[in-house]
Order: structure tokens, then sequence, then C-alpha cells
């Protein structure tokens, strides 16, 4: 015992001389080394080791995966881990969570027990995978995290310009500070001189999202957004607006004034000459990106070449309130490279969103308007949604997230949906998603939107709530009768339960290829759960072009062996990824669906998601049911919770 431990110490003090030493060995003496070795050593290495012996390996046939994996779980956990089931997506999900915190100093327990090898090696490293840069504005060591991107024969921000493809902006900006032009200056060089073609801003500062706007889409500028801008130099000490940190109630007042008010800002403003005073009246510093651009001297930038505006092709704003709803609004209609809008607010008023329509039908009207996929939440009623597809003819994809919770009875719309008769011209919409919060949801409304709605593709609903004793039976019959392009169909948190003649009904004339019950209560109210759903699964089978289903969350329990027989008899069924999690099946139900699973194994190799069942109540049952499925699955398995325990025992009470 005492050789064996001796041995083992041995080897472990080669494999730590191995990664001190890893420059001076090169990677192909490392990758010469016995294919057992290299998988023990793996986890000695550091993150820029294994990124630069990754290929060579590859080459070999050996994977990094389970090392990335490693690394991912003891950042994120197991739970966000599983997430990336590849290589290459677990590496570069690792590079890109890591490389802000290192480049901004923040310690987390990896990097501290990790903080020597996490270096500039490594941002080079994470630089040359990453496609998505964070911008961290109001960061105490903005000078140096400048420097490290700016520094160098060969820069980072100049590796950044041709990768960065998403940036996100998550602090407010004080244009009147002059240490603000370095975060300004990062965000030029990367919208408008690099590649980057997304923004993500989770700032409630419309001042900063006017700098971000200006002049984006179209040469020209909506006058509103001009005013804003040319008025930035305002007091610090003015009153901070309801979201707009930094401006004054006089400024968001003359923003959306139509009637032309005259308001003095508290100092003048010298946008135009592009340059602002400091409290001595001395020109001090500038906003204007391309006077910024030239100042930077030391960086490669051609001074004598005007800079454009880069385009940016999908824009998502967080805590967009209504100052910054209202800047939003004034640059939409001519946004014309704008190909995706993502809009999120506690609740928007229903004057929000009727501005926001008329803003989106001017640039749908302009003939020059490429927007296609939309996100809106919070809409405060649903009927926007008819008010949101009549607006632009371009929308292909329209994600919805209504709140509108009030107790007792309440009038959802304004007016009743047009009977079928009286439907207007069909949308062109193909994905759509609507999930509601509300006491009572109008399921005429909902059948309506998918009768004008025939190009559906892929259908989410979520959250419909109907009176005692109603039924989405409907809801199904429209499907069936009015959308028969879909592909994908995931309901989730309704009750089917009174509703399977009309899901066999629609199983019997449908392509899908995903579909999804999730928490739909399939057998709350069945007498015969195992009957019930078999009728369900031999009806599933008969879906020839079926590939994912999840049955996920609908206490299927000890009925799960009925699944079984979706891949019995002929047809069996096509379906290559199963979704059985939250079901509360037990280890001894789990042995006896493998044990039939064993008798009709599916054709494929079978993805099994298995996750937050009790597996804790037997944990030997459990492996040995495991075991049966390792042969002709793969699964996902996770470990009970206690908060996962007390969701399922109230879900069946």
């Amino acid at each position: 015992m005492a050789h064996k431990s001796a041995g083992g110490s041995l080897k472990n003090l080669c494999f730590l001389a191995v990664r001190e030493h890893f420059l001076a060995l090169g990677t192909e003496a490392v990758v010469s080394l016995p294919t057992h070795l290299i998988k023990d050593l793996l986890p000695h290495l550091t993150i820029c080791q294994l990124d630069e012996i990754q290929p060579a390996l590859n080459q070999r046939g050996i994977s990094t995966y389970s090392r990335w994996l490693a690394i991912l779980e003891d950042l994120r956990g197991r739970d966000y881990a599983i997430k990336f089931p590849t290589e290459d997506e677990a590496k570069q999900e690792v590079l890109t969570w890591l490389f802000p915190s290192v480049l901004y100093g923040y310690r987390n327990p990896y990097i501290i027990k990790n903080l020597s090898n996490l270096n500039t090696s490594f941002l080079w490293a994470a630089a040359k995978c990453i496609q998505h840069f964070l911008c961290k504005a109001c960061h105490i060591n903005t000078q140096k995290v400048f420097q490290s991107l700016t520094s160098g024969p060969q820069p980072l921000l100049n590796i950044f310009e041709k990768r960065i493809r998403n940036v996100t902006i998550t602090d407010s900006m004080d244009l009147l500070k002059e240490t603000t032009q370095h975060s300004l200056y990062i965000l030029h060089r990367l919208l408008d001189h690099g590649a980057a073609t997304k923004l993500t801003v989770s700032i409630p500062n419309p001042i900063m999202l006017a700098w971000l706007l200006h002049g984006r889409g179209s040469h020209y500028v909506n006058p509103e957004l001009k005013n804003l801008m040319d008025s930035s130099c305002v007091s610090q000490t003015s009153p901070v607006s309801e979201d707009g940190a930094g401006c004054s109630p006089g400024l968001m007042t003359r923003a959306s004034d139509n009637q032309g008010n005259e308001i003095i800002p508290f100092k003048r403003s010298r946008l135009d000459s592009a340059c602002l005073e400091d409290a001595s009246g001395n020109l001090s510093f500038t906003v204007d990106s391309q006077v910024i651009c030239q100042n930077f001297a030391h960086c490669e930038v051609n001074s004598a070449v005007p800079c454009t505006l880069g385009q940016i092709e999908a824009l998502n704003i967080y805590q967009c309130g209504s100052d910054s709803l209202r800047i939003l609004v004034s640059s939409l209609p001519t946004f014309f490279s704008l190909q995706s809008l993502s809009l999120h607010s506690s609740k928007f008023s229903k004057s929000n969103v009727l501005d926001l329509v008329s803003a989106l039908k001017q640039l749908s009207d302009s003939s020059c308007g490429k927007l296609t996929d939309l996100t809106i939440s919070f809409l405060p009623t649903t009927n926007l949604i008819e008010k949101l597809l009549d607006a632009s003819n371009t929308v292909t994809s329209l994600h919805v997230e209504v709140r509108n919770i009030i107790e007792g009875p309440q009038i959802l719309f304004d007016v009743l949906p047009p009977a079928e008769s009286q439907v207007s011209a069909a949308w062109p919409v193909q994905r759509l998603t609507v999930k509601v919060h509300e006491f009572q949801s109008d399921l005429n409304f909902m059948t309506y939107v998918l009768r004008r709605s025939p190009h559906l593709t892929s259908l989410h609903l979520a959250g419909m709530r109907l009176p005692t004793g109603s039924s989405l039976s409907p809801l199904l019959t429209t499907l069936s009768e009015f959308n028969h392009s879909l592909r994908t169909l995931i309901l989730e948190d309704m009750k089917l339960s009174n509703c399977l003649p009309e899901i066999l009904n629609l199983l019997r004339n449908c392509k899908l290829e995903e579909l999804r019950f999730d928490d739909c209560r399939l057998l709350e109210t069945c007498s015969n759960k195992e009957q019930t759903l078999l009728e369900l699964v031999t009806a599933l089978r008969k879906v020839s072009s079926l590939r994912t289903l999840s049955l996920a969350q609908n206490r299927l329990a000890r009925n799960v062996c009925v699944l079984a027989e979706l891949f019995s008899g002929s047809p069996s069924s096509s379906v290559n990824h199963l979704d059985i999690s939250s079901n509360f099946i037990k280890p001894a139900d789990l042995l006896e669906f493998a044990k039939r699973l064993t008798t009709h194994q599916p054709p494929y190799n079978l993805s099994l998601d298995l996750r937050k069942n009790p597996a804790n109540r037997d944990p030997d049952t459990w492996s040995a049911a495991l075991q049966k499925l390792r042969s002709f699955t793969l699964f996902l398995s996770m470990g009970w919770k206690s908060t996962d325990m007390m969701v399922d025992h109230i879900s069946n009470m």
C-alpha cells in the first residue's frame, strides 16, 4: 500500500512538473504521451494549456470535454454545465464567463484558487475564442482595463474588432465624466470599427441610450434624439428622472415636448463642435465618438478617414422605462438595419405600447424595414398582440409576455375579437410565443390570433387560465384546422386533462417534430391514468416526424412504464429525445421502465432527461435502472433536492 501511495504521489508530482514547464516541453511532447496518462494529466493543466493542447488531442481522437465540463461545474454548478453538451460549447462558455471577471479584477472561489494562471495569457487565449463582450463602464479600474485592452504590439481590442459579435452594457455611464471616454471609445471600436451587430443594454439611462442610437440605422437622425444628444451637458447635481440616471426633468421634458418649448441647459451644448466644457469653461473632453477615436492617437485608427457608423441588427433593452422607450421610438422609424428587437420592463403601459406600435408601423411603411424578430415583456393586455402584428408586415417571430394579475373578474380586452367570417388578412408570423400571467385568459382571442397565423411553424403558449368548468379544447381544435405548418408545439402550465380527444385528433393530422406538454396536468382528472397515457402514446407513435417529446412535470409517477410502448410494434416512434423530468418517478418505477425499454429498444440512441425525480429514495435501485439504460440511451440524471421534493409533493397532493 505504501508503494502504491508513493507511486500515486510521484505521478502527481510529474503532472505538476508538466504544468510548470509546459512551455519548455512543448505541445508535441505532451501529446505523444500514452492516452491513459493524457487523460490523467488533463485535470492538472491550466485553462491556457488545455486550450493550446486541445486541437492536437482532437486529432488523436482524445476529447477534452470532461475537463471543460468540470471547470464549468466548478464555476456555475452542474445544473448549468449540462446546458453545453459539446466540447467546443463548454470551452467557449468557460472562457466567455471567466473573461470579464479576470479583466475587471473580480474574485470568485475559482479565480482565487487559480489566480496565478489567470493572467494576460488567459486574456489572450479567451480573446481568440469569445464573441461576446461585457462592458462594465463604472468599474473602479477603468484606466487599467483600458490599458489591458489597448496596450501591447497587438492589442486585445484589435482582436475583438474581428471576433466580437455581441456587446452587453451593464452599467450606466455619466457622459459628463472624462473617464467615460475610455468606455465610449471601446464601444465605438466594437460597434463601428468592429464586427459587432448585437447590442444588449441593461441600464435605465436614456442619455446613454441616446448616445448608442445616435445616427444608427440610417443617416437621418430624428430631431428629438438629436435634441437629447445636444443637451447632454446637464448639471451633475440636477435631479434624476424616474429611469434616467443623470437626466434632469427639464431635459426629458424637452425631449418629449412637441410644442418646441425652449429649455435652457445648465451648460451650453458643444456637441456640434465635438467638445464639452469643464467647470472653468475650458474645453475638456468630448462625447463625439469620431473625435474620441482620433484623440487616442496611440491606437491604430486612421484619423484622416471619418469613422462609419456600424449597423446594429439586434437590440435588446432591459429596464426599458418610459424615457428610454421614447428615445427608441423616435429613432425606430429609420432604424433600417434592425432585424431583432427585445424590450423588457416590469410592465409597459398601454400608451407606451401604442407609441411603439406607431413607430413599427412607420418602419414597416417605409419599405426599408428589416425587422423580423420582436420580443416584448411585459404587455399590460393580451389584445395588444393584434396591434403589434398589424403594425409590421415583416415580423415573422413574436415573443410576448403578458402581466395582468387582478383579483376577481376582469375585462381584458377593449373589444371582442371578430367573428370567424370577419377575420382579417393573415399575418406572416411563423414563430409565436405567448406567456401570460393573468387571473383569467381570453380563449376566444387566442383562437382568433391562431386563425390569422396560418404560417406558424412554432407555437409556445404558457400560463393560460380559464374559468372553472371551461376547457382548452377549442384551442387544440383551432390548431388542427388552421395551423397545418406547425413543426414545434410547446404548451406549458395549462390544464389539458379534459382535452384528450382533441389532442389525439391533432396528432392524427400533424407533422410535428417537437412536442412539449410541460406541466399540463395531462392525467389529473383521468379515472384510468394508465389507459389514458396508453392512448396518447399510441397516437404519438404514429407521428413519424416527431423527434423531441417532453412530458415534464405531469405527475406520471408509476405510469412512466407506459412510455416504453413508444418503441414497440410497428411503426416504432422516431423520438430521439424524451424529457420525463420532474414526474415523481421513483427508483422502482424507473427500473421497470428500463426493463420494458430493454425489450423495445429505441431505433436511435435515445436522449433521456430524468432530472428532478426522487432518485435518493432508493439509490441502489436507481443506479441499477441507469445501468440498464446506459447501453442504448444518453441520460441526464441530477441529484434530488429538498426543494424539488417539496414541489413534487405539493403537485401530487
